[in-house]
């Protein structure tokens, strides 16, 4: 019998459920597909999330597991960010890298991801935590449920199934790390875009306390979230299209197939039409089903919750992209139809004075157009206005914050995505070897040494190695080439606009 390669020798770990056994590659062992809730579907759908079914045998995490079911990105999204994997019933699951599941004091590392609650999962290459784990930290990846199946609200149950989701997952950590080596103790949330908006509902959730120690919040604060009104406008659109009563039993008996499609065609509808009539708070948010203040889960906004003290004994990150819209327009070629007179538009809908809008924007990049004018708005109000917002909350209740700025241009679409949504991502894990075209030929491996770094040194320590945040200097570390330097109130004339509106 030809012996075991070291690559692929297992590694067993007992979790309260049952035994698992991982693969271990260069030193790090891995677990994928360990199940932390039973299967959400059949009599547990449109349910709280419930206990896996217990096993005795050692069963293999070799494998990613099923993900939550969804629709696929739309081109050229999809060239850009790639397959969130292949969708099953049974896919309340995460993900586990250690270095040494022998160990019991290793800093953890919580990674949920986004995807516009639409999307998304654990399993995307990307988020392989093995970089993490080289460094000394436990990196946990995890699913949670999508779009209706996780934030559906019609009145009688709860409207947050996603976010309970992911505190049984953030309840499993607690429950089972230390037999992977980490310490229930130094436990860190991240997250990017929907999966920060997560981070800060997670802050504002009462039952949250005590399941983790710091946060890091990535291009997503505490303002996305939406009204039951707004919920059950949506909810009615969803049962409309599928000609069915407003009821969860009714919508239990639909295929998965075809919920997933139904929600992708009114997706579809709300791009072609976004009027805030008709959709509410989804218009000007940008995403079809979003965490819900439902008065029982999610008590109020995330940001409100933050100013009056929720969360301020965390130790905090936040930071954006410069460029977060640019993702978004770039490539559909809607950059380029922009002219004048939607970006005064915008600027009015917003709550902004146009003409000093345009010309404080303008100032900024003299040769902007009116398209690149229209994206730099809205990366602020969707993105780093309510970025700064937390960070403000956070200090006047005597929290720790810090604050970056991920500012390196992508090359792709001949460099006009700039430095976008989701660029920073293979930085923050150090795998730009799995980030594909969004990133270009040569990326600076240097920043993301770097980059990932810090938040390695956040995970351990609390601090990235950059001053904390405070309202006089505003000091915000700025990623854009190797040696990454701190700046003082970054896009400070643009900032001001907003005092009082957003």
């Amino acid at each position: 019998m030809p012996p075991v390669r070291p690559d692929l020798a297992g590694v067993v770990v007992k979790t309260n459920a049952g035994p698992v056994e991982g693969r271990v590659s260069d030193g790090i062992a891995s677990f994928k597909g360990i199940p932390f809730a039973a299967p959400p579907f059949g009599a547990n759908r449109f349910r709280p999330p419930q206990p896996p079914e217990p096993w005795t045998e050692v069963r293999a995490a070799h494998e990613y597991g099923a993900v939550p079911p969804q629709p696929p990105y739309p081109e050229p999204f999809r060239q850009m960010l790639g397959d969130s994997g292949i969708s099953g019933e049974d896919c309340l699951n995460l993900n586990v890298w250690t270095p040494d599941a022998g160990a019991h004091d290793l800093p953890v590392i919580v990674w949920i991801p986004g995807g516009a609650f639409l999307r998304g999962s654990g399993a995307i290459p990307v988020y392989d935590g093995s970089r993490f784990a080289r460094d000394g930290i436990v990196c946990v990846t995890i699913n949670y449920r999508l779009g209706a199946e996780g934030f559906l609200w019609l009145g009688d149950r709860s409207a947050n199934f996603g976010l309970l989701d992911q505190l049984a997952a953030l309840r499993w950590v607690q429950d089972n790390i230390r037999a992977f080596g980490g310490d229930p103790g130094k436990v860190t949330v991240f997250g990017e875009s929907a999966g920060a908006f997560s981070v800060a509902s997670l802050i504002a959730i009462r039952e949250s306390a005590g399941l983790f120690r710091r946060a890091i919040l990535q291009s997503g604060a505490g303002h996305h979230v939406i009204s039951t009104a707004t919920a059950q406008l949506v909810g009615a659109m969803l049962c409309e299209r599928l000609g069915l009563p407003r009821t969860y039993d009714a919508l239990a008996d639909v295929s998965l197939e075809r919920f997933v499609e139904a929600q992708a065609e009114l997706d579809f509808e709300r791009i072609k039409n976004p009027d805030p009539g008709r959709w509410g708070e989804v218009a000007s948010n940008g995403m079809l089903f979003e965490p819900v203040i439902d008065g029982a889960i999610l008590r109020e906004r995330p940001i409100d919750a933050m100013t009056r003290g929720d969360g301020s004994g965390l130790e905090l990150m936040v930071g954006t992209t410069t460029e977060e819209w640019r993702f978004f327009v770039v490539p559909t070629g809607v950059l380029d139809y922009i002219d004048e007179e939607r970006a005064r538009g915008l600027a009015k809908r917003l709550g902004l004075d146009p003409e000093k809008a345009i010309t404080a924007y303008r100032e900024t990049v003299p040769a902007a157009t009116a398209g690149d004018v229209y994206a730099a708005i809205i990366t602020d109000f969707a993105f780093r206005i309510p970025a700064i917002r937390l960070a403000e909350a956070q200090l006047r209740n005597g929290g720790d914050v810090r604050m970056y700025e991920f500012a390196w241009p992508s090359p792709m679409f001949d460099g006009r995505l700039g430095a976008c949504h989701a660029l920073e991502l293979g930085f923050v894990f150090d795998n730009l070897d799995h980030v594909g075209p969004l990133v270009g030929d040569h990326p600076p491996q240097p920043l993301a040494d770097e980059m990932h770094r810090a938040w390695v040194n956040f995970a351990s320590t609390g601090d990235p190695g950059w001053p904390r945040y405070d309202r006089s200097r505003r000091r915000v570390m700025h990623f854009d080439a190797p040696g990454g330097v701190v700046l003082n109130d970054p896009g400070g004339s643009t900032r001001q606009l907003w005092e009082g509106i957003r």
